[in-house]
Order: C-alpha cells, then sequence, then structure tokens
C-alpha cells in the first residue's frame, strides 16, 4: 500500500501485483528486518496483496457507479492493536487429515474442533483469531442449493422493538434482549478492566474477560437469529419484510436496542435462506403496511398493533 500511495503522489503508474510480489516478498526476506518473512507460509502474504487489489477495485468501482451501495474509501493501514486477526490459504497451503486433524503450511498440524462435517471440498480455508483468544477455522465450500417442499403458505413480518416480530398469521417472536439481560455482567467486566494499569498483564486479562462477555452475547443473539430464520423459511414459501432504514434508526435514541436486536442480520439470515431454499423473499415499502387502532386481539398480540399487508 506504501508503494501504491507513493506512486500516486509521484504520478507513476501503480505498480502491478507481481511487482509488489517482487518487493515486499521476495525482496523483503533478503533483508535483516524482514526476514522473518520466510517462517511464514507464502500463501496468506499472496492473498493479503490480493485483498490490497480487491479493496482498490471496490473504490474505483465505488467512484465510478459501477458498484452499488455504501461509498467505499480508500484502504488504510491495518493497526497492530486490531481485535481481530486473520490469515487465509488456498488449496496447495492446506490439508485435511484422516484424523481430522488440518495441516496448515509452515505451521503444521492443528487441532479442530467440528462443528459439523464439510459437505464438500473446500476451495480455501481462513484462520481468525478473535477479540476474546479464540481461533475459528472459516472453509470455502461450493454446494449446489439445496430446494425445500413448496409451502402454500406466505407470511408478512413487521419488526418491531417491544415484542421482534409480529407476522401476519398471528405469531409473535419475543424480543430477547441479549444484551440487555447482559449488561450487568458486562458493566462488571468494564469496571474491573478501568481499574488495571495500562501495559499490564492484568489489564491483558480484564480485556480478554470483556471481551469473552461480548462474545458470548453476540454468539447467544446469532444462534436464535438462525433457528428463527430457518423456521420461518421452512414453513412458508414466501416471506414479506418490511423495508426498514436499519442504519438511520441506529442513529437515534433507541440505538442501543435496534443494534440489540439485529434487524439487519434477521433480514440478510432470511434473504440467504430463501435463495438457497427455494423460497421467495421480498421487502415490503413501509406504505403497505398500516396501523390498526381496534381493540382486538390477535393471539397474544397487543390491542394496539400492526397488520402487515403483503403486496398482491
Amino acid at each position: 500500500m506504501a508503494a501504491r500511495k507513493e506512486a500516486r503522489k509521484t504520478g507513476r503508474p501503480y505498480p502491478k501485483s507481481a511487482e509488489l510480489q517482487k518487493l515486499v516478498i521476495t525482496g523483503a526476506k533478503n533483508t535483516a528486518e524482514r526476514a522473518w518473512l520466510a517462517s511464514v507460509g507464502v500463501d496468506p502474504l499472496i492473498q493479503s496483496l490480493r485483498d490490497l487489489d480487491t479493496a482498490y477495485r471496490n473504490f474505483f468501482d465505488s467512484v465510478s457507479g459501477k458498484r452499488v451501495g455504501r461509498p467505499v474509501g480508500l484502504p488504510r493501514f491495518k493497526s497492530r492493536k486490531d481485535s481481530r486477526q486473520s490469515l487465509r490459504f488456498t488449496r496447495n497451503g492446506f490439508r485435511i487429515r484422516s484424523n481430522g486433524k488440518l495441516n496448515l503450511a509452515k505451521i503444521g498440524d492443528v487441532r479442530v474442533k467440528w462443528s459439523r462435517a464439510l459437505p464438500a471440498d473446500p476451495s480455501s480455508v481462513t484462520i481468525v483469531l478473535d477479540a476474546a483468544g479464540r481461533y475459528h477455522a472459516s472453509f470455502v465450500v461450493d454446494v449446489e442449493p439445496d430446494h425445500l417442499p413448496e409451502a402454500d403458505t406466505e407470511v408478512g413480518i413487521d419488526l418491531g422493538l417491544t415484542t421482534y416480530a409480529v407476522l401476519s398469521d398471528g405469531s409473535v417472536l419475543d424480543n430477547p434482549r441479549f444484551l440487555r439481560k447482559a449488561e450487568r455482567r458486562l458493566k462488571a467486566a468494564q469496571r474491573e478492566l478501568s481499574r488495571k494499569a495500562k501495559g499490564s498483564r492484568n489489564r491483558a486479562k480484564a480485556r480478554r474477560k470483556v471481551a469473552r462477555a461480548h462474545a458470548k452475547v453476540a454468539d447467544s443473539r446469532m444462534d436464535w437469529l438462525h433457528k428463527e430464520t430457518t423456521r420461518i423459511i421452512r414453513e412458508t414459501q414466501a416471506v414479506y419484510l418490511e423495508d426498514l432504514n436499519v442504519r438511520g434508526l441506529a442513529r437515534g435514541r433507541l440505538a442501543k436496542s435496534v443494534h440489540d436486536a439485529g434487524w439487519a442480520t434477521f433480514r440478510r439470515l432470511l434473504e440467504d435462506k430463501a435463495g438457497r431454499g427455494g423460497c421467495q423473499h421480498l421487502s415490503v415499502p413501509g406504505e403497505l403496511i398500516r396501523w390498526r387502532r381496534g381493540r382486538g386481539r390477535l393471539r397474544g398480540c397487543r390491542p394496539r398493533h400492526r397488520d402487515v399487508i403483503a403486496p398482491p
């Protein structure tokens, strides 16, 4: 990145990937300051350069209008204090042993606690170290979509904070509020961290304790979201979800509750599972959801609730 920034300042063309590999990998290994690169597999080093190419490509596509969505800025240098670190191995850089161990280039055999069997041969694996000190192995596999049997039911979903969701069939999903329930434990861990001397080993232990507490909240929320979205997709053929501006709501007074609900993740999981399961997912504009001010109840709903009106 430094070489490309220097080329930009001087008006020279950007160095190509082959030139950068010779400069920052092959040539750097022969210097005393970067001799430690020889102890690292060449695959993760090359993948980091490919990630840099992708970051620049996304920036130029965003500026030219080819890339939709949020604007993408120029890539920035990583910090040594980042709470998340990762490295990626392609097909020639790793191997899965018959005894279940994962062999990584220049590292050796690593014991793995498998969450499930791989459905196909992986093309790459990414080793991730999170802030809680846990290592994760994320594999990329190519599988065919498994279409679910067709159902004759459709459902509209209205998201909220008092109740997480109200479905058009009258069922209600209670808001679990994982962050709110863990606030006391998080405050105690954060208070203990603030009392430790900076740079001490006790502060590092306290920081990992805070990170583990936050990781438990995030894992509990993700597990609940996966279970609920899977159940909805298996029981319905079409899902209609209100098109909420989650980013705008997360800037207001209810920001903590909005982030705790995880609406964006709920919608992303529904879209992904609907596509793989052969279901239909549609975003319903807010105008198609009207307030019902009657006093009737629908299977546990409050007297004042929303009716989800699915488009024809």
